[in-house]
């Protein structure tokens, strides 16, 4: 009886030992509070260099602008905006390509998603997502999900959109129309440029600030 109490005290402990070990690592990592100045507040964001989307050849915008919503938020990542507006080129200054001209719908709306901050520099690392965008380059159309990598710097007001091979797809729903080889459903697309962005109406910067509790 004795040895039976006695295994059944070892197993018991291993088992919490191990519930204890299982449990340690997620409860030692807090939630990061990311607190945004202003919050809430409306954005608006204007490029400040050209906007290039590669699906194979290059697509670039020299005009582009954004608008939408800012938010402080809690957890890892965490969406800290929502991008209700995009647009890219305009009638008098329309995006190009080696196809032709290049016209892209923003389906959104699309996140500005936070994961990481320095707070020796002020930059926040993390992504655009919920990215959906129905691109028409001459005769070829395709439509470009996914994310895009970025990161925002406090001092400037600047969000950097840098995406990489993989953040970015071509959608197979609905398949490429119109572009042969160029671009498949095997394409990656990269989508990269500067953003300024203020607070609606103003000249004020938002701030982007990660800590832990």
């Amino acid at each position: 009886m004795k040895k039976t109490l006695r295994r059944t005290a070892v197993v018991t402990g291993a088992a919490t030992a191990a519930f204890g070990l299982t449990l340690s690592p997620a409860s030692a990592v807090p939630s990061t509070v990311w607190t945004v100045t202003p919050s809430p507040a409306e954005f608006t964001a204007t490029n400040v260099s050209n906007i290039v989307l590669t699906a194979t050849i290059p697509m670039t915008c020299t005009t582009s602008g954004a608008s939408g919503a800012l938010q402080s938020n809690t957890g890892n990542p965490a969406t800290v905006a929502g991008i209700n507006a995009i647009n890219f080129g305009t009638s008098g200054s329309p995006c190009t390509s080696v196809l032709g001209n290049v016209t892209t719908v923003a389906v959104t709306p699309w996140t500005v998603v936070a994961q990481d901050y320095t707070a020796s520099t002020g930059v926040t690392k993390g992504h655009v997502g919920n990215v959906r965008a129905n691109v028409t380059a001459g005769a070829c159309k395709f439509t470009v999900v996914g994310k895009a990598s970025a990161t925002y710097t406090n001092s400037t007001g600047v969000l950097a959109v840098n995406s990489v091979a993989g953040d970015l797809a071509v959608s197979s729903n609905p398949a490429p129309v119109n572009c042969g080889s160029v671009v498949t459903v095997n394409t990656r697309p990269t989508f990269r440029g500067n953003y300024a962005v203020k607070a609606r109406g103003t000249s004020t910067i938002p701030t982007i600030v990660g800590s832990n509790p």
